[in-house]
């Protein structure tokens, strides 16, 4: 289970995981991963979540919005985010890293 199968387990209403949300979009579940990883981290950037993520992973913006749909929202987003920034700095990418080097056994 990735981390992120985890989170959307957490949150009320999203899917069960990465794998029946890509398919319930007809997109690769890495491609998904990918796309709540930008959410997460452009929701806490000045400007449009949605814009900003298409733009650092091109994807279109009518299947990452309907991603933030599907996991509950903008609201979601914000809980996503502070979940995967473990140490607060505003940036969840480095804890991202620093989990999959747990999950893999590397430090």
């Amino acid at each position: 289970m990735s981390i992120f199968d985890s989170i959307l387990k957490s949150i009320g209403g999203a899917p069960d995981d990465v794998a029946n949300l890509a398919a319930k979009l007809g997109i690769d579940p890495k491609t998904a991963e990918s796309a709540i990883a930008a959410l997460g981290r452009t929701h806490q950037m000045p400007g449009d979540t949605v814009t900003l993520a298409a733009d650092h992973t091109g994807l279109s913006p009518a299947i990452l919005s309907q991603i933030v749909a599907a996991i509950g929202g903008e609201g979601s987003l914000t809980n996503f985010a502070s979940m995967l920034d473990r140490d607060g700095d505003g940036n969840p990418v480095d804890d991202v890293v620093d989990i999959a080097k747990g999950l893999f056994g590397k430090s």
